[in-house]
């Protein structure tokens, strides 16, 4: 079985996506977690361009990777210049990294109206800075930045530019579709030309602006590519990288080809996730393979279908990639829905008892009025338990008052009051101030709840999302409030509420919240 080699850029080009900011902290983490993961490359950066980056191969020399190649990353020497004067090229020296990435132009379009230069220049540029850093004993990946365009462009100078980078003593040449612009038969005819020019191996660095980045990865790969560029999650400039936690299962559970141990694999959807924190950047999630919805089934035909065999609807067992089957509820489920989810809660219910078609019924009540609950499970099990006469009251609210808020005050605040009785126990009340109605009833809520149930301080809210219903109706119109919340092992839970007035719908999903927890305990 061959062995694909994986280069993980995230802490590069990932780090360049919109709304990405990684602290130098943030860089060690993560590629300490890829190393264990599996990733064979780690590029870390580009020391010439910034000094956080030339920090992080700082502090990388004082950690003992015990799979993955930390890479440092730069270009060639610039036009009519010394290649041992060069300040990028020395600050890839500087990096002290074994291994170094060097961008050079492939597109003789790049080369005149980028570099400004000659199409002869920049061939020297490209051996020049190869040669000078395979003097010093390093091993040298080549990217051919914009090959497919320049392939197209101008197959012979393309093809040129790599021979030459072979011809410096290139370890491994990576062909670059920068734009991210090409289709899959473009990708074969460039690699299989770049394979038959040059004898060094070949890679592939593909972006995702056709939404193609992945199918031209595999076709890369299918074509003789043994390395894989890009990033987990695709992070990247514009549209994204490719996206490695699709790359990675297609190759070994798809193609048959070697790239981590199975544990590994099983490991993806917690990698996935964690990049994803750590990054501050939110997985969809219909995400591949890692994603909340990757595995999830609504339908009533396809659930049903899906209890007499999972291969109905799934492509390979969500296990093998670390993530797990979900069965839906909603007004378009079927009993074999709530029959599943009740399975999947350790709730004992019977496909065909009255209780399994009282639930279906009331779902199906309640998502009329602009309730959702496929995406607020921890609300559609207290419903379950109710329903099955296992539900237990934990308190009552007697009382929950908003003082006065005064609009376009410079600094507007509210309050808020709210009683709550617990069997047995003397009523508690408390009040708090908030930059809100729902921030101060939440704080005012939990300051009570605290003196009967210490776990609640334990809890937080992480999300708040609210989505009008019906917006023909204006500002009468329903809205539905969506609230996450997390407790200290890093459980997650998200319940919703339904109203025309906002600050109900909001005490309806904090309530279910708070409740959610107890239950568990």
């Amino acid at each position: 079985m061959s062995k694909i080699q994986i280069y993980d850029t995230t802490l590069r080009d990932g780090a360049q996506g919109e709304g990405m900011s990684l602290s130098l902290n943030d860089k060690l983490l993560l590629a300490k977690r890829f190393d264990q993961f599996g990733i064979d490359y780690i590029e870390g950066g580009w020391p010439g361009s910034n000094p956080k980056d030339l920090a992080f191969f700082k502090d990388a020399k004082k950690i003992k990777f015990k799979h993955a190649k930390v890479v440092a990353f730069g270009s060639t020497r610039r036009a009519h210049s010394k290649v041992s004067n060069d300040d990028n090229i020395k600050a890839l020296l500087e990096a002290g990294t074994g291994t170094v990435t060097i961008f050079g132009k492939s597109w003789d379009f790049h080369v005149r109206k980028v570099f400004k230069t000659s199409l002869a220049e920049n061939l020297k540029m490209i051996h020049d800075s190869v040669h000078y850093l395979k003097s010093k004993k390093l091993e040298v990946i080549y990217d051919a930045e914009h090959f497919f365009d320049g392939f197209h462009a101008n197959p012979e100078y393309a093809i040129q530019t790599i021979r030459e980078a072979v011809k410096a003593g290139a370890d491994l040449v990576v062909l670059c579709d920068t734009n991210g612009g090409s289709l899959p038969h473009q990708i074969a005819i460039g690699v299989k030309r770049a394979r038959k020019a040059t004898r060094a191996p070949v890679g592939i660095h593909v972006h995702n602006d056709g939404d193609l980045a992945v199918a031209n990865s595999m076709t890369a790969v299918e074509h003789g590519a043994i390395q894989v560029q890009g990033t987990i999650n695709g992070y990247g400039e514009r549209c994204g990288n490719a996206n490695l936690t699709s790359i990675i299962p297609v190759l070994q559970l798809k193609l048959g080809l070697r790239v981590l141990a199975p544990q590994k694999l099983r490991e993806l959807t917690e990698l996935s996730h964690y990049v994803a924190e750590v990054c501050n950047m939110p997985i969809e999630n219909n995400q591949p393979f890692t994603g909340k919805s990757a595995f999830a089934h609504k339908g009533g035909v396809h659930v049903n279908a899906m209890l007499k065999n999972a291969k109905t609807y799934e492509h390979l067992n969500p296990s093998s990639v670390g993530n797990h089957r979900r069965f839906l509820v909603s007004e378009l489920s079927g009993k074999s829905n709530v029959f599943l989810k009740a399975k999947e809660l350790d709730l004992k219910l019977d496909q065909d008892a009255p209780h399994t078609r009282s639930i279906l019924q009331k779902v199906r009540e309640l998502e009329s009025q602009g309730y959702q609950f496929e995406a607020a499970e921890a609300s559609f099990e207290l419903l379950m338990k109710k329903e099955l006469g296992k539900y237990k009251e934990f308190f009552t609210v007697e009382k929950a008052v908003l003082s006065n808020e005064i609009i376009g005050d410079e600094n507007p605040t509210v309050g808020a009051t709210v009683r709550i009785v617990v069997k047995d126990k003397e009523p508690r009340e408390d009040n708090a101030i908030g930059d809100g109605p729902v921030d101060a009833l939440y704080k005012a809520f939990r300051k009570v709840l605290i003196g009967f149930y210490p776990v609640v301080e334990k809890i937080h809210l992480t999300d708040y999302k609210v989505r009008v219903v019906d917006s023909q109706a204006g500002t009468a119109a329903k809205v539905r409030v969506f609230i996450q919340f997390q407790d200290e092992a890093g459980n997650a839970w998200t319940t919703v509420g339904v109203d025309k007035n906002i600050i109900e719908a909001s005490w309806q999903a904090l309530k279910d919240a708070v409740e959610y927890k107890l239950l568990k305990g």
